[in-house]
């Protein structure tokens, strides 16, 4: 499989200011798909402008005709399947079938603390995963079946109708993030595509090489995962989250940057490398031009 570029672009612009021209040029540039994050707020951005994804989305989708879009991720954090279930299939149904609903187990940012009680604690990584575990198959469900009736730990549905379900049958993807055994299974199962953004106790002080080593690591478990249940790993597309490996936004200081580094991501058998819209004074900061250049050109010179 050949290996495709696409972007996330961050919800801080308002829609007639900016906001909807990055969609188009998205688009117009030739990615494969663009996505944005689903949170309430995130790290640095936090007391700045943060839209819905969801309404974004489906702006974007009314904008655009070819570009494929997403989540980059949704998380149970703050989301429950069933309301979830019933706006994807709507934002599934407006774009007329190109959305990828990337989802993971979240984090312990500011998602995981807005809508605790004063003295209520967050969920530890081991409940996370466990929710995870039954929001997974049970948006599953939701996106695939007429009527669901569910009683689980975390989640119910009595009799939550889903009609007439996703333009994609049986329903969109799922780009299920992981990098824990409990996730991976999640996605050998249930994913049409993985997606990692490396191994984050390497991003302060460890090296490329290194990070690539814990990378191999991960697609090797993964590919565990998929054995174990009979599955050929080949079926799901890799999707590698860049900005917070070692590497960081050094990829995008130029064409020859980005082309060394998709090489060596891609002979790790990663079929989809996503890159940050720039975002001027961030984390995110690059040249517009050379986001540009290598969103035109990077590709003919990695075939």
């Amino acid at each position: 499989m050949s290996l495709r570029l696409s972007t996330v672009i961050l919800p801080v612009r308002r829609w007639h200011e900016g906001g909807r021209d990055q969609w188009l040029r998205a688009e117009e540039l030739g990615f494969h798909a663009a996505y944005t994050y689903d949170h309430l707020a995130w790290r640095s951005f936090r007391d700045g402008p943060w839209f819905g994804a969801v309404p974004t989305l489906t702006a974007a989708a009314a904008a655009t005709e070819r570009l494929r879009l997403g989540t980059l991720v949704t998380s149970p954090n703050f989301r429950h399947p069933v309301t979830l279930a019933k706006e994807l299939i709507s934002l599934d149904d407006i774009s007329g079938g190109r959305i990828t609903l990337g989802i993971g187990a979240g984090g312990n940012g500011f998602d995981a603390t807005t809508l605790l009680k004063k003295d209520q604690e967050p969920w530890t990584p081991r409940e996370r995963a466990d929710r995870f575990g039954e929001f997974v198959p049970l948006l599953d469900r939701l996106l695939t079946e007429d009527s669901v009736t569910y009683e689980g730990t975390f989640y119910s549905a009595t009799e939550a109708r889903d009609i007439p379900g996703c333009v994609q049958r049986p329903r969109l993807p799922f780009a299920v993030a992981a990098t824990g055994p409990r996730g991976l299974r999640l996605a050998a199962r249930h994913g049409q595509a993985w997606v990692t953004t490396g191994d984050p106790k390497l991003f302060e002080a460890g090296t490329p090489e290194q990070s690539r080593e814990a990378i191999q690591g991960q697609i090797e478990k993964l590919d565990k995962a998929c054995a174990d249940i009979g599955r050929d790993m080949a079926e799901l597309d890799k999707v590698l989250l860049t900005g917070f490996t070692p590497d960081r936004n050094r990829p995008l200081e130029s064409l020859d940057a980005f082309v060394d580094f998709a090489g060596k991501h891609a002979e790790l058998g990663f079929t989809e490398i996503v890159v940050h819209a720039p975002i001027p004074d961030s984390d995110f900061a690059a040249d517009q031009a050379v986001f540009e250049q290598i969103a035109t050109e990077a590709l003919a010179q990695l075939r």
